[in-house]
């Protein structure tokens, strides 16, 4: 254990606030603020209850701002930076990658203030808290505690375990093991799985099942590669321990898989469908009260879109959304699915935008025309498709720079005629502005066009993942064969049904609110059609058809297939195969959900994995599979109650910050 001083912050005592539920309110988060706490107020069953109402929006911080993306989804194999270079460094790895980055800041500040609340609670409730919730309040308390350490120890490795209350600022500590926190995590996962309730009392309350949930996710990933030099001893009980975790939460839980994918996406209204789903096991509750919707909001919703306010027939509206475009889909994005067979694609990603502003479509010309007739008349009119990307492969020879003017939406193609594959762009007339926009977080709920505060609800655990957490430790036991029932579960669910219709897509379920007072026209629908038949390249059937099945039926077909993929990353084990088809399909059940870079560096597959399919991101296998420790830390503590020096701080930095 190394010596560390530290600042904590007071955060508990100088930002927590204590609320009390509205009684008019269906929702336990719709909350009225009291301010001037002390102490005192947390040693009494309703200033307790008001400070765990607090810890639940902390939940909110994750989806909040540019943390949220850059600390989970830059520099990854899915994800590259778009027009909007602002956070391009923890893309690129590069020097501006350091201490001083404010995202690791925040996530490193928030985590501690969330856990000293979570202390609070663990020290109090046992000794002030009167009543019937008593267990399930101290449970809520282990299960944040776990929460916010778990999420530190997968960004920064070991971190100061702070177990009690800070009543004042304090300034020296020890930096604890990456081993020591996990220790710590699962105690207090194990903790809350006793203490709560099976059913949640009120919406969006955590149960034992989320616990659970967590619990298999910190034993897979105590199991996994990063922590090779010090997990041998407990690997076997770990991996044993994720499957009878995950098995609780799918076989006991009453939580069950959406029947469809796109029932995830489909937003309808606040608080909608969609956000009571049985498979959703934890979200952080977003509501449409601007009185307590705080600074920010769920802004996740706008990093993802590609722009097409500029382009012809175009303009802003809230169904399409704001679009920061930070975060463009790469080659492997689009490959790693069976685009034909796999709905998730089609259900993940817009490829279609209709015409929300007539007055500025473009007009056929005597060179483009399909007959003389339409020469100098517009192109399209309000509610038809004005934009198309198309998804194909490379080979395909259907299109030319010339020939795409010929059709009446502006074409993106990915692939023209003779261009060879690269798997790091450079092809088509994508760009960084305008490429194919993953849509499940699209928000059609904000009240004005310029909005960034969305409003729905941001899953943190779902049950499609709890098998795939299952199935990766039955794989990494050597048990291919128990982990095939897991796999194909979520597969079934990916795959069309007979007769699903193959063109209709959920686009975000963005169709339900249209700001047609931005609108010249009104549209025929947001929620049209998708590019499927023409990307794929065949053609539209006449009568409903049936589709292969997505089931994997041997362990053979995951060994013996995908040999584009083991190629390319030059994976020759069974276990190198299993493992890259598991962080493959994860890729395409839980694409863009705010995890990736912690698989990747759990796996140790992110240097490897980048070089390959990433145009930018270069990140050094010496330093980057941990987060620099921030510098505002290192400025505030202290060792025997002087500051540190340069060479202590650098001691306690992350290797090679």
């Amino acid at each position: 254990m190394k010596n560390l001083t530290k600042y904590i912050y007071g955060a508990a005592l100088a930002t927590s606030i204590m609320i009390v539920p509205s009684s008019c309110k269906k929702d336990f988060l719709e909350e009225n603020q009291i301010t001037s706490l002390n102490t005192e107020d947390f040693k009494t069953t309703t200033g307790l209850d008001g400070l765990v109402i607090g810890m639940y929006q902390s939940l909110k911080f994750h989806f909040n701002y540019t943390w949220a993306y850059t600390t989970t989804n830059y520099g990854v194999d899915e994800f590259t930076v778009g027009g909007d270079r602002t956070e391009q460094m923890w893309n690129s790895y590069d020097a501006n990658l350091n201490s001083f980055s404010g995202d690791a800041a925040s996530v490193f500040d928030n985590m501690y203030g969330n856990i000293n609340s979570a202390n609070i609670v663990i020290e109090n409730v046992p000794q002030y808290y009167d009543g019937a919730s008593k267990n399930v309040r101290l449970g809520e308390g282990y299960f944040m505690r776990a929460f916010d350490y778990f999420k530190l120890v997968k960004q920064f490795g070991g971190v100061p375990l702070k177990l009690t209350q800070s009543t004042t600022v304090q300034y020296e500590f020890n930096r604890n093991s990456a081993k020591e926190v996990y220790t710590q995590v699962i105690s207090d996962f194990l903790k809350a799985y006793d203490l709560l309730p099976a059913t949640a009392p009120e919406t969006g309350r955590i149960t034992k099942w989320a616990a659970a949930h967590f619990l298999a996710k910190a034993y897979l990933f105590r199991a996994s590669e990063l922590y090779n030099d010090w997990n041998s001893d407990t690997k076997t009980d770990d991996l044993n321990n994720a499957v009878k975790y995950a098995d609780l939460v799918i076989n006991t839980s009453g939580h069950t898989l959406a029947t469809n994918f796109s029932d995830l996406w489909n937003f309808t209204t606040v608080d909608g469908q969609n956000e009571t789903n049985k498979e959703v096991i934890l979200a952080a509750q977003f509501s449409n009260n601007t009185a307590t919707q705080g600074r920010y909001g769920n802004q996740v919703h706008l990093y993802y879109p590609s722009v097409y306010q500029n382009l012809p027939g175009m303009q802003r509206d809230i169904p399409g959304d704001r679009e920061f475009q930070r975060m463009r889909s790469t080659d492997y994005a689009l490959d790693v699915y069976d685009r034909v067979n796999d709905s998730r694609f089609w259900k993940s990603f817009k490829t279609s935008y209709l015409c929300n502003r007539p007055s500025s479509a473009p007009t056929w010309t005597a060179a483009t025309a399909p007959n003389a007739s339409l020469v100098g008349r517009p192109k399209f009119a309000g509610g038809e498709e004005s934009i198309r990307y198309v998804v194909n492969n490379a080979g395909d020879t259907r299109y030319t720079t010339s020939n795409i003017t010929l059709r009446a939406p502006n074409m993106y193609v990915r692939y023209f005629a003779g261009q060879p594959e690269n798997l790091q762009g450079g092809h088509g007339n994508y760009g960084v502005s305008q490429y194919v926009a993953l849509s499940k977080f699209m928000d059609g709920s904000r009240n004005a066009v310029a909005s960034q505060f969305g409003q729905r609800d941001g899953i943190l655990a779902r049950l499609a993942e709890t098998y795939l957490i299952a199935a990766e430790a039955y794989g990494r036991l050597g048990n291919y064969g128990a982990a095939l029932p897991y796999i194909n579960r979520v597969r079934e669910r990916a795959a069309y049904k007979d007769g699903e219709n193959r063109e209709a897509y959920v686009d975000g379920g963005i169709a339900y609110k249209n700001n047609t007072a931005a609108n010249t026209a009104p549209l025929v629908s947001y929620s049209d059609k998708n590019t499927y038949y023409e990307s794929n390249n065949i053609a539209a059937p006449t009568t409903a058809n049936t589709l292969p099945s997505m089931r994997i039926n041997s362990i053979g077909d995951i060994l013996n297939s995908n040999r584009e993929f083991y190629s390319r990353l030059g994976v020759a084990s069974d276990a190198d195969k299993f493992l890259t088809f598991i962080l493959n399909e994860r890729s395409r059940e839980l694409m863009g959900e705010l995890m990736r870079w912690e698989d990747l560096a759990r796996t140790k597959t992110l240097v490897k994995r980048t070089a390959i399919f990433s145009d930018e991101a270069r990140p050094s296998e010496a330093k980057h599979y941990v987060r620099p420790i921030p510098q505002t830390f290192l400025d505030q503590i202290r060792k025997d109650g002087n500051p540190l020096s340069p060479a202590e701080k650098s001691a306690l930095q992350n290797p090679g910050y």
